[in-house]
């Protein structure tokens, strides 16, 4: 279910508790990741994962070195969801001095564990997934970073896809099960409704691992959707290379949350620039650990997106891409 990787450990008291706004970078701090899915191994900075990548290399940036002043604790969901309050108690158990969690649904269970360990989440919207009160000021022991910019950036993504293919009716929505009958999941249904388009699953159901991908876009594609919007919970980023191939096996053109799917070969994106938002939280957790309360610190929440779009892949599934969508694509794969 889950797996940690230790690291000889110094010791820290939670930072954000002190009085203190600058704290000496020699003192150690234990900091505690947290992944929804895939291998403990992926959470490092040669790991083969851009956003735990971006993360950790600006942390080393501010001065964190694990092994020196720093202890890095790793932990996997395995995409085993009903597993997950077993392992926030684990770690909350553990009292590290910072948590660095993904997906909207494990930082809130953070929340709920604990009121004096520090979190840093990447989510998406928090104040609609009850994570903090307000962007500008979360309170409590809560900030972090946003991928989702509400009911704007979702219908940019359904309007990109009916451009791509004019005559879609039917198209499916790629996420699990917690969002898809969550805010995000309601959220799109709406602007699907107001655009005459029938939404259809199912949901992806524990555990979310590469058996269930295939099981999902192939009864999406017996379902007859025309095309396909893949969310951008941090689980389905893990598998990015199985969900691209999957929806070229069944012929499904698809828009995704990040540019990473792009040059996989996925369709076309439209996107944050993810990394950025890692270094984002990065620089967040150097703020708690200098003393700050989380608290105080903003949510961040970019409005800054950029369309991808891949033509080779285009020309796979027998798309001529058109030019009002071309003429406003940031970055073109030919």
């Amino acid at each position: 279910m889950r797996r940690r990787d230790f690291i000889a450990m110094v010791g820290a008291s939670a930072a954000w508790k002190s009085s203190a706004r600058a704290q000496n970078l020699t003192k150690g701090h234990t900091l505690a990741i947290v992944a929804a899915s895939g291998p403990v191994s992926e959470l490092t900075e040669g790991g083969g994962n851009p956003h735990y990548e971006a993360f950790l290399q600006e942390l080393r940036q501010l001065g964190y070195i694990e092994g020196q002043n720093l202890v890095i604790e790793r932990y996997s969901g395995e995409g085993r969801t009903e597993h997950y309050n077993e392992l926030v108690s684990e770690v909350v158990s553990r009292n590290p001095d910072l948590i660095f969690a993904a997906t909207s649904l494990l930082v809130r269970l953070f929340k709920d564990a604990t009121t004096t360990i520090p979190i840093v989440g990447f989510t998406a919207d928090p104040v609609a997934y009850g994570i903090v009160a307000a962007l500008a000021r979360p309170g409590g022991n809560v900030t972090g970073v946003s991928a989702d910019a509400g009911v704007e950036i979702w219908g940019k993504r359904l309007e990109f896809a009916r451009e791509a293919v004019p005559k879609a009716a039917r198209v499916a929505f790629l996420t699990y099960r917690l969002s898809w009958e969550g805010a995000q999941g309601n959220i799109l249904r709406e602007v699907a409704r107001s655009a005459g388009i029938e939404l259809l699953g199912p949901p992806l159901d524990d555990p979310v691992q590469p058996p269930e991908y295939k099981r999902v876009v192939t009864l999406m594609a017996q379902q007859n959707a025309n095309a396909l919007i893949v969310g951008d919970t941090s689980i389905n980023f893990t598998y990015r290379k199985i969900i691209v191939d999957l929806a070229g096996v069944n012929r499904l053109p698809a828009i995704y949350p990040y540019r990473e799917y792009v040059p996989l070969g996925g369709l076309m994106a439209y996107a944050v620039d993810s990394q950025d938002l890692l270094r984002h939280a990065a620089n967040q957790a150097d703020r708690i650990l200098r003393g700050e309360n989380p608290g105080e610190i903003p949510y961040y929440q970019p409005r800054t997106f950029e369309l991808m779009v891949n033509l080779k892949t285009a020309k796979a599934l027998g798309i001529d891409m058109p030019l009002s969508l071309l003429v406003r694509a940031d970055e073109v794969i030919e």
